[in-house]
């Protein structure tokens, strides 16, 4: 890995395929342009249509040979979901990255379209969703990537299974915390089952530190201290640009800052909390997930 890598460095996408979810802004739109930019044919994945089809318009206007398009996706309704899914795999037959960045973040407490915690629900059941309804593109896709986009907070994450939708009692932060967490604890065991169905993918995860994103508009200390220590959302897609798209990326990792306490910098390997590796808490969200969503994992050998 280079010392200061950036979107400069990404290979060649020619002929490749790439979902970016809630790319009309922020850290997803940054990497949706760097993608197009290197010749991958580009769906930015986004709940508002306006604000989507603006995005595409600045990256067309910005890249001559642009193949950016708006697909219209709302991770918070598993109907939207399948709709997206369903009108992707009618019009192409390969996934060669999905990058997993749309989020919420800290948000009052409210309902997802099918009754789950509104962050829960949008950070985690959707990706799940829309992963698992994609995965008959990603194996037949030689070298297909997911990754998924998670948070420092991530650390302060527990999950629990007695109340993953705030039926008793709500906390913003850690609901936040908690789907941050599952990101990653999905992740890696998409990976174990990649290896153990010979599925020729990778998944991993990516954070983008302390950057300036619309996610922190309901957390006034963000509001104060941004202009203080926050980075760009340029250099805050690096890490997620990284997992998609370097070719010494090994699944299973996760990437993020490699400046003080991963809050700026280049991107580099880090670690995530002891939580995220716990296989036995990762199986049981995965049947959870399954079984909320209504969306099972189909694997070769199944």
């Amino acid at each position: 890995m280079p010392s200061k890598w950036t979107a400069e460095d990404i290979p060649d996408l020619t002929e490749k395929v790439a979902i970016v979810t809630g790319a009309n802004s922020g850290i997803g739109f940054k990497a949706a342009r760097a993608l197009d930019r290197k010749g991958a044919m580009v769906i930015l994945a986004c709940r508002n249509e306006k604000k989507g089809k603006e995005a595409v318009e600045r990256i067309r206007a910005d890249v001559a040979t642009s193949n950016a398009e708006l697909m219209l996706l709302d991770l918070s309704d598993l109907v939207s979901i399948r709709e997206f899914a369903d009108e992707f795999k009618a019009r192409f037959n390969r996934l060669d990255i999905l990058i997993n960045n749309a989020g919420i973040m800290m948000t009052p407490f409210r309902k997802s379209a099918d009754g789950f915690e509104l962050q829960f629900g949008t950070n985690h059941l959707g990706p799940f969703a829309l992963t698992g309804l994609m995965l008959d593109r990603i194996i037949q896709t030689p070298g297909a990537r997911v990754v998924a986009v998670s948070s420092n907070g991530h650390h302060m994450g527990r999950i629990d299974f007695e109340n993953l939708n705030a039926e008793r009692g709500y906390n913003r932060i850690a609901a936040y915390t908690q789907s941050k967490l599952a990101n990653l604890l999905f992740t890696y065991e998409l990976q174990r089952c990649f290896t153990t169905n010979g599925v020729d993918a990778i998944a991993v995860a990516a954070h983008p530190g302390w950057t300036a994103t619309n996610l922190q508009a309901h957390t006034w200390y963000f509001r104060v201290l941004n202009p203080l220590v926050a980075q760009k959302p340029a250099m805050g897609a690096l890490p997620i640009l990284y997992a998609a798209t370097a070719p010494d990326v090994k699944g299973g990792k996760y990437y993020g800052p490699g400046g003080w306490r991963e809050w700026r910098g280049y991107p580099k390997e880090v670690k995530s909390s002891e939580r995220s590796y716990a296989a036995d808490v990762a199986a049981e969200l995965w049947e959870v997930s399954e079984r909320l969503t209504g969306v099972r994992y189909r694997w070769p050998t199944n």
